[in-house]
């Protein structure tokens, strides 16, 4: 990142972001950049789940669904809460959806331009 853009970020964006704004954004897309995370999201998506329902629901190993499960919820954005002798997960943070629905339809148009422009 240059200088300019550097500084320009720090005193905020033309949406009025600050550091610690910047900070929280990056936060999350890195929360968000792990393939496994993303799995485990669709399918809390789709009805909160216990641990073994999200193995075998994703065909992760426990310790690994585990460990992506406590990234998720210390970044808040699923929640845990006790049915028995069960942790039952749950998104509590929706918009996650609605910044992958986002990046998938850019990512589409990108390569409905690139195949249009290869067809010149």
């Amino acid at each position: 990142m240059t200088k300019s853009k550097s500084t320009a970020l720090s005193r905020g964006s033309r949406h009025g972001l600050g550091p610690a704004q910047i900070d929280a954004v990056a936060a999350l897309f890195a929360v968000l950049s792990e393939p496994s995370r993303l799995c485990i999201l669709q399918v809390l998506q789709q009805a909160p789940a216990s641990v073994g329902e999200l193995v075998k629901r994703t065909g992760f190993k426990q310790a690994n669904v585990s460990k992506q499960l406590g990234i998720l919820a210390a970044a808040g954005v699923i929640a845990r809460r006790r049915e028995g002798n069960l942790a039952i997960y749950s998104i509590v943070l929706p918009l996650v959806f609605d910044l992958c629905h986002l990046v998938c339809n850019g990512l589409a148009t990108r390569a409905r331009a690139q195949a249009d422009a290869l067809r010149r």
